[in-house]
């Protein structure tokens, strides 16, 4: 039912084969695209989004040190992961 098929990468301009099992898993899953980019591209996507720079800040509920993604600002609370949890949980 699927066969082979040859795409360009559009980061590196590299052509990559689709494959027709691939294709398969694709159709299972509801994906209707194709990949759009090679497999190194994509694992350096991928790899790029985890390296986030992480910020210091004081827990506004216990006081701990709490490290978040963002640049913490005085006017709102930032909260460690356990009272952030709470938090989350009571609402």
């Amino acid at each position: 039912m699927y066969e082979d098929k040859t795409l360009v990468c559009k980061d590196c301009g590299k052509e990559f084969v689709f494959t027709a099992g691939e294709q398969e898993f694709y159709a299972e899953k509801g994906f209707v695209n194709e990949p759009q980019r090679c497999k190194a591209c994509r694992d350096a996507r991928k790899s790029a989004g985890r390296n986030k720079e992480m910020y210091t800040a004081v827990c506004a509920a216990c006081g701990g040190e709490a490290k978040v993604p963002f640049q913490p600002r005085d006017d709102r609370p930032v909260y460690c992961s356990e009272c952030f949890a709470k938090q989350k949980g009571e609402q």
